[in-house]
């Protein structure tokens, strides 16, 4: 028989927790770089762009456009890279506080 308080007490317990792992997310970092590093972004965990470098060699006005596709694919490798980061910091985070359900993704949950 299943005892409800106990389980009630879990999903709790799981909830503390996923907000504890989501409230760290800002602290989870991924750098992107493009150009062959000439850009290179930093985003947190939270999916926010939290430095932007830019060689001096690429801030001409010729350049621009190459400029802004670097920076877009900086920021999408980062983007990519900072969201597994941010599943697996939050699958941590929820580990054995309730059975292993099939089909159950918590982290998807917040990506």
């Amino acid at each position: 028989m299943l005892d409800m308080m106990n389980m009630f007490g879990k999903v709790k317990e799981m909830q503390a927790k996923l907000k504890e792992a989501q409230d760290n997310l800002v602290k989870v970092q991924a750098t992107g770089e493009s150009g062959g590093g000439m850009v290179k972004v930093i985003v947190n965990g939270k999916k926010q762009v939290i430095k932007l470098d830019i060689d001096n060699d690429l801030l001409k006005p010729s350049d621009k456009e190459m400029l802004q596709d670097l920076i877009i694919a900086a920021m999408n490798k980062a983007l990519d890279e900072v969201e597994e980061k941010a599943r697996e910091e939050l699958k941590k985070a929820t580990q054995g506080t309730l059975p292993n359900i099939p089909g159950l993704d918590l982290g998807s949950m917040f990506s």
